[in-house]
């Protein structure tokens, strides 16, 4: 087996306890709460997930090759964002796959979360199926006890976009 680079060997070494794994499962619930958000079309459940301040920045492509195309600042503005984004689906589903987190102090979390998002659209009068390959690049923390998305790079790595048909 290769070696393990240095951040796994550092967590491999680091036993879980009763508290990191409470703590995992409630950030894996956030990552579905925002999913859930999307596919049942409320923008204000979507943005609940992150702190008052939080940031989302959009790369098409890994971060460490490509630019930011955008970056949104704050809850209310990432719930307007998102209310502008479901209107131009019909229905969408989110399924969020591999998920790994990383504790880096009592209060935060960096995390990595791989998702394949469907969303149905009709363009010029066409049923169209536009497929996304995301990863979530989330740092997360603990506000007043609950765990939120304190900044996220929302990365694009590929998308597909066919005929789709009922």
């Amino acid at each position: 087996m290769p070696p393990l680079p240095e951040q796994e060997r550092a967590r491999a070494s680091t036993p879980e306890t009763l508290e990191t794994l409470v703590a995992r499962e409630e950030i894996r619930t956030l990552l579905a709460t925002y999913a859930r958000g999307a596919d049942r079309r409320d923008a204000v459940l979507e943005a609940s997930v992150f702190t008052e301040d939080g940031v989302v920045v959009l790369y098409e492509g890994d971060p460490s090759s490509h630019e930011p195309v955008d970056t949104i600042h704050g809850r209310a503005h990432l719930a307007e964002t998102f209310a502008g984004l479901i209107a131009r689906y019909d229905v969408t589903t989110y399924l969020n796959g591999q998920s790994t987190i990383r504790f880096t102090g009592p209060d935060t979390a960096d995390g990595e979360t791989y998702c394949l998002a469907f969303h149905v659209l009709h363009d010029g009068g066409e049923r169209v199926l536009l497929t996304m390959s995301i990863r979530y690049l989330d740092r997360f923390v603990r506000v007043e006890g609950a765990w939120a998305i304190a900044h996220r790079d929302l990365v694009f790595d590929w998308t597909d976009r066919s005929p789709s048909h009922t």
